[in-house]
């Protein structure tokens, strides 16, 4: 099988993303599943090659089609949109963040166009984004604009352990008030076969609880027996392969070690904190339900390194071996039916 074609987005250029792309592309270890196609800006790259005294040709190409995959060459889709003599590192620029959004929307129309098998994405600053007046909150939310998906879902992975989210950026207060029965329908029925998309079926997925203990039986809160208890029930009933709510402190480990596919985190930092316990390097995000399979570092720009040759990229590499893992999958899957989550 011909390897995948994963667009690699070099992030906020005033961050580490241009130094963790060059170093993750510059494994040999990634041309055994994928072919990684940057899509950037040459002379960032080429400042951070001579900074890191790294031996590589830069190959400036238009189409995937055109690359040259072995190790020691980069092919990057070159949209020459900065100023080196101007730019910094280091601080929310306005420039930097209009240059990310435009490696977000080229490579998404390359995807979209069935150039690209999956993307995988460095960070971006959400700061210099609003500087530069493109009103969206992150990656997320600009995926499901540029692809006009409805509401897409989050998944974590790192090693044995899968997390979905049924909230995502909103206060916690706020997110509890989202735990109620028909959104943890709707989220398990789209997580089931955000799965199945990655070619994992017949697996169950855990409901974590909310409440310490998941209640005691509504002694710490009632949320488990009026809202999540009664959602678990109708799923099992439609035949949804559904276990929860399961005590917090214990699920995301019950899972890590096999017993389950996937955890239903129900708030940010809870399913967060599980994932980046176990590794944090290597905690990769998953955006699932648009027309393509998206990865991503979960780190920021790190401004404070930025610019310094001292980033670490394993996350990078990453998420790129784990879009090249699910990216064509994902893809005929998406092709053949189309997803609840959309």
């Amino acid at each position: 099988m011909s390897k995948p074609y994963i667009g690699i987005t070099m992030g906020d250029p005033s961050g580490i993303g241009p130094e963790i792309v060059l170093k993750a592309v510059n494994s040999a270890e990634i041309y055994q599943y994928a072919n990684p196609v940057v899509i950037g800006s040459a002379q960032m790259l080429a400042y951070q090659r001579d900074l890191l005294k790294i031996d590589l040709v830069i190959k400036k190409i238009f189409s995937p089609e055109e690359g040259t995959y072995t190790p020691g060459t980069i092919n990057i889709i070159d949209l020459n949109n900065l100023d080196l003599a101007t730019h910094r590192f280091g601080i929310v620029q306005a420039v930097s963040g209009k240059a990310a959004y435009d490696y977000i929307t080229t490579s998404v129309n390359l995807a979209k166009s069935g150039q690209l098998d999956a993307i995988a994405t460095a960070p971006i600053n959400k700061e210099a984004i609003r500087a530069a007046g493109i009103d969206f909150l992150g990656h997320t939310e600009m995926l499901a604009a540029l692809t006009e998906t409805d509401d897409p879902l989050t998944m974590f992975q790192v090693k044995n352990l899968r997390i979905f989210f049924l909230t995502r950026h909103v206060s916690l207060k706020e997110a509890i008030g989202m735990v109620n029965k028909q959104r943890i329908i709707k989220y398990i029925e789209k997580c089931s076969q955000a799965l199945e998309m990655l070619g994992l079926v017949n697996n169950t997925i855990a409901v974590a609880g909310l409440n310490p203990h998941c209640g005691e039986g509504g002694l710490l809160g009632t949320e488990e027996q009026k809202e999540i208890e009664p959602a678990v029930k109708i799923l099992q009933l439609r035949g949804f392969k559904v276990e929860g709510p399961l005590p917090a402190d214990s699920v995301f480990y019950q899972a890590l070690q096999g017993r389950f596919a996937a955890v239903l985190s129900l708030y940010h930092d809870q399913g967060h904190i599980a994932a980046k316990m176990v590794d944090f390097a290597k905690t990769i995000s998953l955006t699932l339900g648009l027309p393509f399979l998206r990865t991503s570092v979960d780190h920021g720009t790190a401004f404070d390194i930025a610019g310094k040759g001292c980033a670490g990229a394993d996350s990078m590499v990453e998420a790129i071996k784990v879009a090249a893992k699910y990216g064509k999958s994902y893809r005929r899957h998406y092709r053949e039916k189309k997803p609840v989550c959309t």
